[in-house]
């Protein structure tokens, strides 16, 4: 007689369940041997922590803009709400149209996405694969070796020159027949350095072909002389401009980042991007921000003040910091870890450099005139110990 239907569903298992064999094994290896990327201790969770309300918290550790959002953004991101049951505009095309306009480029050499980020990803996506190599500076953002690795590439980290800048000559001398990606962080974080025009025109003029560029632009609104990169796109080099509105347009929270590019190039990443990755109401913010100069303007003008600020701070106290164009200062302090732990300890957050192999540095943004205060109070405490 057959068996009952229910019973040829059952698997009977006499192993124990505790002592299976992981997974990890099954997966893909080069997920595997990414480190996660660690972003900047959370208000929430330091406020828990230390029995402290998150109103008497000051951040100064994701390089955030302490002005918040321009007010017309929220706004246009609270009437956007109101359409949250209905799918974005896959195209992103009113605004991408806005930036094209903004930028003197063709709505086709436009993409957006969620922060640079994704546009990093994406250009991996587009790049890399077993056996070819992306090359980028020492001091950068560590957003492109876990990015490299996740796409199987080789990374080739270039030191930075004395000056803390990139090298562009040990760039161009690392590239070989399997290069296809170079990330140019400008400023660069986490040290703040700039790379200028000259410098720029002479390393474009000798990258092979075969090497696409991605000018990762995410503070070049505080930056004082601004090299003009979009020249390249323009002559229709394998050049890509990243932009971010999450630094000096204030909108670190929603996601919102755009690039400019060749339209071939642009054309690849819409293949590869996911259907409607940029939420409307992400889209309406960076609409309305785009609109609301003033604001960013109010913005840049607070980081130029808080940086003299802490710069004469610095010097007041002997103590050594890069200069930066940034919106942030990279601060050497001796033992950053522990001033790091101590400034926490007083309800400051600033970002220690462990993970860039800079032990001895602390990175801060650039805050309030009463942001700032506190934290240099709190760097005197912990540096006093």
């Amino acid at each position: 007689m057959n068996p009952a239907p229910e019973s040829r569903l059952v698997i009977h298992r006499t192993e124990d369940y505790n002592a299976r064999m992981s997974i990890l094994p099954y997966t893909h290896r080069h997920v595997q041997e990414i480190r996660a990327y660690q972003p900047g201790k959370p208000i929430e969770e330091t406020a828990r922590e230390l029995g402290l309300r998150p109103e008497d918290i000051v951040k100064l550790a994701s390089n955030e803009n302490p002005l918040g959002a321009s007010p017309k953004a929220v706004e246009a991101m609270q009437r956007a709400l109101q359409s949250s049951h209905l799918y974005p505009d896959g195209s992103a095309f009113e605004l991408r149209s806005k930036i094209a306009a903004k930028f003197g480029v063709r709505l086709e050499q436009t993409a957006v996405g969620s922060g640079s980020s994704e546009m990093i990803e994406l250009l991996c996506h587009t790049c890399l694969g077993e056996g070819k190599e992306l090359i980028a500076a020492k001091y950068s953002f560590t957003m492109y070796p876990l990015m490299c690795k996740l796409f199987g590439a080789r990374y080739v980290e270039v030191d930075n020159k004395p000056d803390w800048s990139h090298d562009l000559q040990g760039m161009l001398r690392a590239i070989t027949p399997q290069t296809r990606l170079i990330f140019i962080t400008n400023p660069t974080n986490p040290v703040g350095t700039m790379v200028g025009q000259d410098e720029l025109d002479a390393f474009m003029q000798a990258v092979p072909d075969h090497v696409m560029v991605a000018f990762d632009e995410a503070y070049i609104d505080f930056a004082g002389q601004q090299p003009d990169t979009l020249r390249y796109v323009k002559r229709g080099q394998n050049a890509v401009v990243m932009r971010t509105f999450s630094k000096a347009y204030g909108l670190a929270g929603i996601r919102a980042g755009f690039v400019i590019t060749t339209e071939e190039i642009a054309g690849l990443l819409h293949k590869v991007r996911s259907p409607f990755n940029m939420s409307s109401p992400a889209q309406a913010a960076a609409l309305a921000a785009l609109d609301d100069e003033q604001h960013v303007q109010k913005s840049v003008r607070l980081v130029h003040e808080g940086m003299e600020q802490y710069e004469q701070a610095f010097k007041n106290r002997g103590i050594s910091y890069i200069p930066s164009s940034g919106n942030f200062i990279l601060v050497n302090v001796g033992q950053g870890a522990r001033v790091f732990q101590e400034c926490l300890r007083r309800g400051v957050i600033i970002r220690p450099m462990d993970g860039y192999g800079l032990k001895e540095y602390v990175r801060i943004t650039i805050g309030t005139r009463e942001q700032n205060e506190k934290c240099l109070a709190a760097l005197d405490a912990a540096l006093a110990l």
